[in-house]
């Protein structure tokens, strides 16, 4: 079943070693650039994430690496970390690096992992935020077992786009289960009828189209709660690479259902 922990359970997450496993969120790029409402919660899900003492590192699919801003390419050359020769974690800062060339690398059959080098490069953190567009991430997830979120408006908003990025993401990545979530941005109207709908309409589409499972949620961009909420199901059902490579699915994948 999809791992729905509460809140007040938080603290039994710190069971896992996050030195010894890397955990991988893949989130898709809202196709609409200027989609700051995502945006804002991605960074409210990492900053939730880091609150619980998981040092989150956030590879960004959408900007390119260059000499002015190194990112992961430039790590993938051997390119040592001021103080050390791998990515060392900061609880007080929210570490954010372009990836586009290095995730583009990564992406190209190799005969093992693709993901794996990543265990190596960031030893020091617990979470791996793999954000980019789906046709980015689809070469990247085939064969991972991780669960992709893909974010869509309240109501009807954006549900059209995030329709499009899950088939992408069902013929390109042949991934079985995705995590969709509604966000309400702060202020707006809650929705909560037309948005259950929505979200239901969409989980129905996918499966009967896609044979895509999919699990919702609704989330208010202002409510913490919901934000912790979020960010714990997607830590517990995050894929993980331990520091000595092959990439695990979390023990619960299997059972994971498509409830709202």
């Amino acid at each position: 079943m999809w791992l729905d922990t509460a809140v007040h359970q938080a603290a039994g997450l710190h069971a896992f070693a996050p030195e010894q496993q890397l955990r991988l969120l893949p989130v898709a790029a809202p196709q609409a650039a200027a989609d700051r409402t995502s945006l804002e919660l991605l960074w409210q899900i990492c900053s939730s994430l880091q609150r619980l003492s998981y040092p989150v590192v956030v590879l960004d699919g959408t900007a390119r690496e260059s000499e002015r801003a190194p990112g992961l390419a430039h790590l993938l050359d051997g390119l040592a970390w001021p103080g050390g020769g791998t990515a060392a974690a900061d609880a007080a800062s929210l570490a954010v690096l372009p990836a586009a060339s290095g995730l583009t690398r990564l992406a190209r059959p190799t005969g093992g992992p693709r993901l794996a080098p990543l265990a190596g490069l960031f030893r020091s953190y617990a979470v791996a935020v793999l954000y980019a567009g789906v046709e980015s991430l689809a070469p990247l997830l085939r064969g991972s077992g991780c669960v992709p979120l893909v974010m869509t408006g309240p109501a009807a908003q954006g549900l059209v786009g995030a329709y499009r990025q899950l088939k992408h993401l069902a013929l390109h990545a042949g991934v079985p289960l995705c995590a969709v979530a509604s966000i309400r941005p702060p202020c707006a109207p809650e929705q909560a009828a037309q948005t259950g709908e929505a979200l239901a309409t969409l989980q129905r589409s996918a499966l009967a189209q896609l044979g895509l499972h999919i699990h919702t949620t609704a989330v208010a961009a202002e409510r913490a709660q919901d934000i912790q909420r979020l960010a714990l199901q997607l830590l517990e059902n995050a894929c993980t690479i331990d520091t000595g490579p092959p990439l695990a699915t979390p023990a619960g994948a299997a059972l994971m259902d498509q409830s709202h």
